[in-house]
């Protein structure tokens, strides 16, 4: 019983994850004609979010070592919860700009966290990583499908359907109340030293900064990119609802293969070069459909690899916590220039082509960074103890 428990507190807090960001792009172009925004500005409301998720993830750790890794998470979904709610009564682009940014640190807290959580309660068990990626691509796809529709039935207001999204971290909160009260206190040891080699960390969190831009520019941008093509807002809608669904099986599957054959790196460069296909379709015109058919494989196998990262290596629930922490500062300040750069494209080419061959550009050092990877390692730090002074240590 306390098995499915757990998984269902992973499943609900992970659903949070991705709402607040993914309801936005069905209905930015509307949100950006209401309020007067430009290209850019628009973008922000995907930017600030991600920018936070990196600035804030190291805090993630400081928070867990003195309240507790189920206090800190809890935390992280109160502000979720209040950044979301407050939408509703949003009437200009600043304050519609800081609930992105408040969510976005309520998310950059709760990412790292999580791996945390996992490695904590499913010790040995890499691939529990799965029900993280699925629940995340779960609460994206929900959202970004539901958009329009809560948009129409909601009295055409898209402060209304932002806001709706409020109501899942109130379910996560209630499910892990019962753990976050259990009695916690400040953690007596230090937060664990990682050993790793520059360059290998280097490559992490490129990996990490160019798979999650890619991710957050398709996210925020797609809809209008086939808008732009032609389609009706319905249409766009089911595209982008598309790119999501495609997620939910690729990103349970693959963990769980690789969590078991060890493959990683064949995967990842699966992925990347399915994202390469889809990209190079919306760029010659193609059908928008196939092209999100590769664009969704490439984004559902890509997250869930990263996520394993962190879980795989470390050997303790700190240790996942400050390797995914160190990754995800890294990756998403790289990965939040995405939606800029595609909205700066726009503002000055008045079309999307050039924010293509961008995208192009960015899937060409993906793959450079997975080549740098190379075979998942794990260093047993308790074995090596005066190989300490000869290795870089990262908190």
């Amino acid at each position: 019983m306390r098995l499915f428990y757990l998984i269902a507190v992973i499943f609900l807090l992970s659903l949070n994850l991705r709402p607040s960001i993914t309801s936005v792009g069905p209905l930015l172009d509307i949100i950006q004609t209401d309020l007067g925004m430009s290209g850019v500005t628009a973008s922000l409301i995907t930017t600030l979010p991600v920018f936070c998720m990196g600035l804030f993830a190291l805090f993630s750790i400081t928070l867990s070592q003195r309240f507790g890794l189920e206090r800190s998470l809890l935390v992280a979904i109160v502000m979720i919860f209040a950044a979301t709610a407050y939408r509703v009564l949003v009437l200009d682009s600043v304050s519609l700009l800081v609930t992105a940014l408040i969510s976005g640190i309520g998310i950059g807290i709760a990412g790292p966290l999580l791996s945390g959580f996992i490695k904590k309660y499913f010790p040995g068990k890499p691939g529990a990583a799965s029900i993280y990626s699925v629940s995340l691509v779960i609460g994206a796809a929900i959202a970004s499908s539901l958009s329009i529709p809560l948009f129409t039935a909601l009295g055409q207001s898209w402060q209304y359907s932002l806001c709706v999204w409020a109501l899942l971290a109130v379910l996560a909160a209630a499910a892990l109340l019962p753990l976050a009260k259990q009695k916690a206190g400040k953690s007596a040891a230090p937060v664990p030293k990682l050993r790793i080699k520059s360059g290998r960390m280097i490559a992490s969190m490129l990996f990490f900064g160019c798979m999650s831009s890619m991710f957050y520019m398709i996210t925020a941008w797609l809809a209008p990119l086939v808008q732009a093509a032609g389609m009706s807002h319905a249409q766009s809608g089911l595209v982008l609802t598309l790119f999501t669904i495609i997620q939910i099986p690729v990103s349970f599957l693959i963990p769980v293969i690789v969590s078991r054959t060890g493959n990683r790196n064949r995967w990842l460069f699966t992925c990347a070069l399915a994202e390469l296909v889809g990209i190079a379709l919306l760029l010659v015109h193609a059908s928008p459909w196939l092209a999100t058919v590769f664009l969704g494989i490439g984004a559902g196998g890509l997250f869930p690899l990263a996520l394993l990262i962190p879980i795989e290596e470390a050997d303790s629930a700190q240790e996942a916590t400050s390797w995914s922490a160190v990754m995800q500062f890294g990756g998403y300040m790289l990965g939040s220039l995405g939606p800029v750069l595609i909205g700066l494209a726009v503002d000055l080419f008045g079309d999307f082509t050039f924010a293509l061959v961008a995208m192009l550009v960015i899937i060409g050092c993906l793959l450079l960074a997975i080549s740098k990877l190379g075979p998942r390692q794990k260093e047993k730090h308790q074995a090596a103890p005066h190989a300490a002074g000869r290795e870089e240590a990262v908190r």
